[in-house]
C-alpha cells in the first residue's frame, strides 16, 4: 500500500476498495493469460480410472444460455468548444473534474484490465488509439464504446508527425480516421499527434481539415511508458494533477496496470472525479 506524506492513514473502508480494484485487475490479467496456458488442460484418465454408467453418458447436456446483447453506444462526433484554444492542454480548473486519457496500443490484454479496473471505479477514460492497433484489435473500438469511454485518432502507424511532410501528415490522420470511422461511425471525438506533447501549427491545422475543431494534448505525464514502476507511476500522476488536468497514460505497459487501483483510489480521496475529456470541457 502506498503511502502520501503529510495525509492521513486510508480508513479500513478505503482499504477494502483498494484491496478489489487490485484484486479486479489481477484476475482480469489472469484470465487473459489463462486462455492460452497449457498448464489448465485436464490431465488424461489414468489406468485405474473408471467409465461412468451408460445412463449417465448418454444424458443431454443442457444447452448452453446465450451471452447478454448490450446495445452497442453510439460513436459521437468531434464538438467545438468556443472559446477553448485550438490546442487543450487541460479543461476548467473550478471543478473538481480530471480526464485519464490513455494512448491506444501495445498488448490488447493490458487495455481491457485498464478498462475494467476503470470501470468498477466508476471511471470514464479517454483512449486516443492508433489505427494500426485497430487494424490488428478492431473488436476494441467497440470495446471502449460500450464501456462509457471515449475514443479518439492518435494516427495511423505512430510516427513523428513534425519530421513527415504536408501529404505524409495528412495521411497519417486520416488514415486513423477512417478506421475509426469503419469501426463506429465516426472519426473519434479527439485527435492527438504521435510522439508529441504538442502539435505543431501545421499539424493543428492538417487536423482542422481532417475534421477535429481541437487537438488533445495535457498537463500531466506519468511517464508510465518509461517502465519507472507502478509507485513512480502513481508519484508522477498524484504530484501535479489538480481540478481541470489532462493525464498522459498508455496501454500497454504492466506499470500502468498495477498503478491503476491505488491512482484511483486516490483521485477518490481528493475527491477528484475522472471523467471522459468532452465531460471534462462540457459546463
Amino acid at each position: 500500500m502506498l503511502c502520501f506524506p503529510g495525509r492521513n492513514p486510508p480508513t479500513p473502508r478505503a482499504i477494502g476498495r483498494r484491496d478489489a480494484l487490485r484484486a479486479g485487475a489481477a484476475a482480469v490479467v489472469a484470465g487473459a493469460c489463462a486462455t492460452g496456458c497449457t498448464a489448465d488442460r485436464a490431465a488424461p484418465p489414468g489406468p485405474s480410472a473408471r467409465a461412468a454408467p451408460a445412463e449417465q453418458q448418454a444424458a443431454p447436456r443442457p444447452e448452453p444460455r446465450p451471452e447478454p446483447r448490450h446495445e452497442s453506444r453510439p460513436a459521437p462526433a468531434p464538438r467545438a468548444f468556443p472559446g477553448r484554444p485550438a490546442q487543450i492542454e487541460h479543461g476548467p480548473r473550478d471543478r473538481a473534474r480530471v480526464a485519464l486519457t490513455f494512448h491506444g496500443g501495445g498488448d490488447p490484454a493490458t487495455a481491457r484490465s485498464v478498462l475494467a479496473v476503470a470501470e468498477r471505479a466508476g471511471a470514464r477514460v479517454t483512449v486516443l488509439a492508433v489505427g494500426s492497433w485497430l487494424d490488428a484489435h478492431p473488436q476494441l473500438a467497440r470495446r471502449i464504446l460500450d464501456g462509457g469511454h471515449e475514443l479518439g485518432n492518435h494516427t495511423q502507424r505512430h510516427l513523428t508527425l513534425s519530421s513527415m511532410t504536408e501529404a505524409q501528415a495528412y495521411a497519417e490522420i486520416t488514415d486513423c480516421a477512417q478506421r475509426l470511422r469503419r469501426l463506429t461511425g465516426s472519426i473519434g471525438t479527439w485527435f492527438r499527434p504521435s510522439r508529441a506533447r504538442y502539435a505543431t501549427p501545421l499539424v493543428q491545422r492538417l487536423a482542422r481539415r481532417a475534421g477535429y475543431p481541437h487537438v488533445l494534448s495535457y498537463d500531466v505525464d506519468s511517464l508510465d511508458f518509461t517502465s519507472p514502476g507502478a509507485a513512480a507511476v502513481i508519484r508522477n500522476v498524484t504530484g501535479t494533477i489538480r481540478n481541470g488536468s489532462v493525464v498522459s497514460l498508455h496501454f500497454g505497459y504492466a506499470d500502468t496496470v498495477a498503478a491503476m487501483p491505488d491512482l484511483l483510489e486516490e483521485l477518490a480521496r481528493r475527491e477528484l472525479r475522472a471523467v471522459t475529456t468532452t465531460e471534462l470541457l462540457t459546463p
